[in-house]
């Protein structure tokens, strides 16, 4: 515990002046100030409609939601995972990494685990946003009246959900960075991956959830649907196969990588 400790550590420190660091914190600021900005200047044209307060919280969070789930959070698991890996590469330190006087397994599992807080820490703000800048939209026009309800219960399990699916993806490109140096074939095969998915679920196709690029797509499909209720379905439980198999797979490539 220790030394895993000790590596999480250090890959703060390697880590905090990166773009995928960044990314983290500034996407959800961004995104969820955009949609409030949409909301409070379109006000009148929104509630002219007479939307009930649960509804006029479900289509704010739902026009986060669609973007992020289905797009922004996919990709930034992608260039992510390539990020984490690329410090090793980029500096040619694989073989002096793993010659610290730390337990092997724990130094790969703290690059791991650090991917794993940044989409922890991304899919948090997303959540906490959501629900600060929508009070916030009631200060500024009362005629939202989101304090009538509270859409708590509903985001926490989609978003746990997300992150959930979140780690199929993470762990695939996680292997692929370990195996590829260069930025292309990364982003390239992601890019790929995620279409592929998209296409598989939007089409509805039966074995969707076997593609790990398609589960978040799936979760934001399930939403839509009014079936999100339960946190753990299909498409969940793929993820985390895929999870715990290419963990443990990616272990033995970074080993081979560090007697090279």
């Amino acid at each position: 515990m220790h030394a895993l400790l000790i590596s999480l550590q250090s890959e703060f420190y390697k880590s905090r002046k990166t773009l995928a660091f960044w990314a983290s914190i500034l996407l959800p600021l961004c995104l969820c100030s955009l949609v409030t900005a949409a909301f409070y200047f379109k006000s009148e044209k929104i509630l002219a409609q007479l939307y009930s307060p649960p509804v006029l919280w479900m289509n704010y969070i739902g026009s986060i939601l669609g973007i992020m789930g289905s797009l922004i959070l996919p990709f930034y698991v992608i260039f992510m995972a390539f990020s984490v890996n690329n410090i090793e590469h980029k500096n040619d330190t694989w073989k002096s990494l793993f010659a610290q006087p730390l337990n092997k397994f724990s130094i790969y599992a703290a690059k791991y685990i650090y991917a794993v807080l940044l989409i922890f820490i991304c899919l948090f703000l997303f959540f906490a946003l959501s629900l600060a800048f929508g009070n916030l939209l009631h200060i500024l026009n009362n005629g939202y009246k989101f304090n009538d309800y509270s859409p708590l219960d509903f985001l926490s399990r989609i978003y746990t959900r997300l992150f959930l699916s979140s780690l199929g993806i993470l762990s695939v490109q996680f292997i692929i960075s370990l195996i590829w140096s260069d930025f292309l074939k990364p982003m390239g095969i992601g890019f790929i991956g995620l279409i592929a998915g998209i296409i598989a679920v939007t089409r509805g196709w039966e074995y969707a959830c076997f593609i790990p690029y398609s589960h978040a797509t799936m979760v934001i499909s399930a939403r839509k649907e009014g079936v999100a209720g339960q946190i753990f379905t299909q498409e969940i439980y793929a993820s985390l196969i895929y999870a715990a198999v290419l963990f443990l797979a990616g272990y033995f490539i970074v080993i081979k990588k560090s007697v090279k």
